[in-house]
């Protein structure tokens, strides 16, 4: 069963390309439907500048919002992540506790 990780930011194809040390494995991309001779099939979608992945609180990238599926890009070094807080902005909120009133 696919896992769904607690935080996800969405960025366009084209700001994750600006890494120098950017690789797709495209052919992880999800599957969409189109019409072939009449019927519907399912074919693996080629990612633009335009589309959307998903970067995941542990710096994973996927094409879908579960964490580990449809894995896009996983080359977690100090250099991704630093790209990530500083080029993109990621941060993962950090949720306090609520405490009860008295």
């Amino acid at each position: 069963m696919a896992e769904m990780g607690k935080y996800c930011k969405a960025y366009s194809v084209k700001q994750f390309r600006e890494f120098s040390q950017w690789h797709e494995k495209t052919e992880n991309a999800r599957l969409e439907q189109q019409d072939v001779d009449g019927n519907r099939v399912d074919v693996k979608r080629s990612l633009t500048d335009e589309d959307f992945l998903y970067l995941q609180e542990n710096y994973v990238v996927t094409d879908g919002i579960f964490k580990d599926e449809n894995i896009i890009f996983d080359q977690i070094t100090p250099e991704w992540k630093a790209f990530c807080h500083t080029l993109l902005g990621f941060e993962v909120p950090v949720y306090e506790a609520a405490t009860p009133n008295s």
